[in-house]
């Protein structure tokens, strides 16, 4: 599976850790950034560049996943969510990572560097990438309301 990662300056020592336990752990790990420590960087375009690239990857049919940190993940969430067919969830626990993926096929995952402990983020997204959709019909109709609303402006 490929992951697509991204940052703010908040998140940069979690980002160095995950971008080399996962690719230690078989994962294909594209960095989206920042390269250096910079506490004015501006975290959108790195983390709608790599919500992007998931959606690319998905639709070449090649299996992907985002991970967008910052210091608390919301604003990361919120630019990530921008681009049309991602939905990307701040998980803080293994329950709230695991029913993103189970219940909202979230394709990428917003988490705080600055609320939880390298092991406690690193349990949290790992939690996130081995979850699979349930794939219930409720949980397809909602997500399909979702999308539908994207394109249309409207809510079934």
């Amino acid at each position: 599976m490929r992951v697509h990662l991204a940052t703010d300056h908040a998140g940069m020592e979690l980002s160095a850790h995950l971008l080399s336990h996962l690719t230690a752990a078989g994962y294909d790990v594209v960095d989206h950034g920042p390269t250096s420590y910079d506490p004015e960087d501006d975290y959108p375009s790195f983390c709608i560049d790599a919500a992007q690239a998931v959606i690319a990857d998905r639709a070449a049919g090649t299996e992907a996943l985002g991970i967008v940190l910052g210091g608390s993940g919301n604003g990361e969430q919120i630019a990530a969510n921008k681009v049309s067919g991602i939905r990307a969830a701040l998980a803080w626990s293994l329950d709230t990572a695991r029913l993103a993926r189970q219940h909202n096929d979230a394709n990428v995952v917003a988490v705080g560097g600055r609320q939880h402990s390298v092991a406690e983020a690193t349990a949290i997204i790992e939690a996130f990438l081995t979850e699979p959709f349930s794939g219930a019909e409720r949980h397809s109709r909602r997500i399909a309301q979702v999308a539908r609303f994207e394109e249309t402006g409207r809510v079934a």
